[in-house]
C-alpha cells in the first residue's frame, strides 16, 4: 500500500510538472492573431449629408494616427436600401506577385492588415484609417457610409493583429502590460472607435443610430465613458444607472 501511495504521489508531481511546462511553454510562445471585425449601423437624422460626414471624420480622427477619406460624387435617385460593404483581398489581381504576398502575409500577419479592405460602391464617403501601438496591435479600419431614401448607413471593417507571448514582452510582461495600460487592449480600442464614430454623428446631426448587426459580439468595455450604450433594442441610448 506504501508504495502504491509513492507512485500514485510520483505521477501526480510529474503531470504538474508536465501542465506547468506546458503553461509556460505557451506563455513565452510569441504569437500574432490575425482578427477582423465588421458592425454596421442605421442612422436616423435630418442632418444632411455635410453634417454627417464631418461628424464622421470628427469621431474617427479622435481615435486613429491616420487617416484618408473620401467624398466621391454619388449621383441619381437615393436608393431605397442602403449598400453594403464587401472585405476585399489586395493580393487579388497581383498575378504571380499575389502568390508571393499572400505567402508573405501568411507569415506576417500584420501585412495582411494592410492589404485588407474594404469596398464601399455607392457610399457617399469612404475612409480608411490606421492605429499601431508598439508590443501591443496593428490595426485598420475601413467605413463606408451610404445615404438612402430612409437615412443613412455606417458599414465599419476593421482587422487588427494582435501580438501575444513572448516571455517579458507577453500578455503578463511588463513591456505588453504597459502598452496595454495607456492604449487599451486591441479588442476594447477598436469597440472605442467604432462607438466615438457614431456618437459624434449622433452628437453632431441628432435622431438615433441602431446597431443592426456585426460580429464578434459587440461588448461592454471600459472604452464606453460618454454615458451611452447600445440597449437591448440596438438603439444608442444612455447607460441605465447602477446603485454603487
Amino acid at each position: 500500500m506504501k508504495t502504491q501511495g509513492l507512485a500514485t504521489l510520483a505521477v501526480a508531481v510529474v503531470s504538474t510538472l508536465m501542465t506547468g511546462c506546458a503553461s509556460v511553454n505557451n506563455a513565452s510562445t510569441e504569437k500574432q492573431k490575425s482578427i477582423e471585425l465588421y458592425r454596421v449601423f442605421d442612422i436616423q437624422t435630418a442632418g444632411g449629408r455635410d453634417v454627417v460626414v464631418e461628424a464622421a471624420s470628427d469621431g474617427l480622427g479622435a481615435n486613429v494616427q491616420s487617416a484618408n477619406e473620401s467624398r466621391p460624387i454619388v449621383m441619381g435617385e437615393k436608393p431605397a436600401k442602403p449598400g453594403r460593404f464587401k472585405p476585399v483581398d489586395g493580393t487579388k489581381g497581383m498575378g504571380q506577385a499575389g502568390g508571393m504576398m499572400a505567402f508573405a502575409m501568411q507569415m506576417n500577419a500584420s501585412l495582411g492588415n494592410m492589404l485588407k479592405t474594404a469596398e464601399c460602391d455607392g457610399a457617399v464617403w469612404t475612409a480608411t484609417a490606421q492605429k499601431n501601438v508598439s508590443n501591443a496591435f496593428d490595426m485598420s479600419f475601413n467605413l463606408c457610409l451610404w445615404e438612402y431614401q430612409q437615412g443613412y448607413a455606417l458599414d465599419v471593417y476593421a482587422n487588427y493583429t494582435k501580438q501575444e507571448g513572448g516571455g517579458f514582452l507577453g500578455m503578463d510582461g511588463l513591456a505588453r502590460q504597459a502598452a496595454y495600460a495607456i492604449s487599451g487592449s486591441p479588442e476594447e480600442w477598436a469597440e472605442k472607435t467604432v462607438l466615438d464614430v457614431v456618437r459624434k454623428i449622433k452628437e453632431e446631426a441628432g435622431g438615433s443610430v441602431k446597431f443592426v448587426e456585426g460580429y464578434p459580439k459587440m461588448n461592454s468595455t471600459p472604452w464606453q465613458d460618454s454615458g451611452e450604450v447600445f440597449n437591448a433594442q440596438g438603439y444608442l441610448a444612455p447607460a441605465p444607472v447602477t446603485a454603487d
